[in-house]
């Protein structure tokens, strides 16, 4: 049975613009249709470099309608009391972030290098594109492969998405956007997910007749209890960060802000709490060490 984990155009056009639909360009000016909650991406925005935001609480975001590939996924490394936090930032803008063969190549190798290093604490994986989390495949390049290629690149992915479920720090979904398809399978894998109450989430396949790829069939039952999540697979439904919150699907929903951001901020402040917490460290230790000697620990992030 054939399966994909990316369905954006099955949801947005639901008829024979459906390809077309998922393989659209973002360019500087365009706009997300109003049904899909999207912010105006005007010349400004793009042409922003990277640079800290006000405060340091959060990166401001650079964008391109042509990213070079090697940029499609950026891995940021956090620093003072952020010490320990890895960002993985996905930078597809052109194709609403959807699953390539480079992308799942890039996140497959930094996945590769974050399992086996000790001084990463938490992970979060975010958009660096306004208004879309991940669209799922990416079904303008599958369009061009041949039969034998579909079936080894919807298994890649599935690899990829459960090299993320098996990390072994906490993980955080922050999903400021769009997360459709292969795009909530891939927030589905982390431990945790954050979302802006203007957030889309949902297993669209069936529109597509097929089925879920990437793990969904099985993760959101886990998530959200198996009666539900077939309802959900089903009818192809979309929900909102609200609504999402309240089927147990994220842990946190907050409404948006003027950066759009409001979901990775939050998914900052909790990978903030979880450093000192996290085993086997020298905070471990010196957790251990205070509470013997009734005074409060003195963490260093390491």
């Amino acid at each position: 049975m054939a399966a994909a984990p990316g369905a954006l155009g099955a949801w947005q056009a639901g008829r024979a613009r459906l390809v077309a639909a998922c393989c659209a360009r973002l360019g500087p000016g365009s706009r997300l249709p109003d049904s899909l909650m999207g912010r105006q991406v005007g010349p400004a925005m793009w042409a922003r470099g990277w640079a800290p935001a006000a405060g340091g609480a959060a990166p401001r975001r650079g964008y391109s309608s042509e990213v070079k590939t090697e940029d499609e996924l950026r891995v940021r490394y956090l620093e003072e009391e952020n010490r320990g936090i890895v960002v993985l930032g996905i930078n597809r803008a052109y194709a609403k972030n959807s699953f390539s063969k480079n992308l799942i190549k890039m996140l497959s190798k930094a996945v590769d290098a974050l399992k086996s290093d000790k001084k990463v604490r938490t992970i979060i994986v975010r958009s660096e594109v306004p208004g879309i989390f991940c669209a799922g495949a990416d079904l303008k390049e599958r369009v061009k492969m041949n039969s034998s290629e579909v079936g080894p690149f919807v298994s890649k992915i599935r690899a990829v998405i459960n090299e993320i479920a098996n990390l072994p720090v906490p993980t955080i979904a922050a999903i400021d956007g769009l997360a459709l398809g292969g795009g909530l399978e891939l927030a589905l894998a982390c431990d945790i997910r954050v979302a802006a109450s203007s957030a889309k989430m949902g297993l669209v396949e069936t529109k597509l007749a097929i089925i879920p790829g990437g793990g969904g069939t099985q993760r959101l039952p886990r998530a959200i209890g198996m009666s539900l999540a077939k309802e959900l697979i089903f009818s192809a439904r979309v929900l909102d960060g609200q609504e999402a919150k309240a089927v147990g699907l994220v842990s946190h929903v907050l409404e948006q802000n003027q950066e759009g951001d409001a979901a990775y901020r939050k998914a900052l402040d909790l990978a903030r709490e979880f450093l000192p917490q996290t085993i086997p460290t020298k905070d471990r230790l010196e957790g251990l060490l205070a509470f013997k000697e009734k005074r409060p620990p003195r963490y260093k992030g390491e």
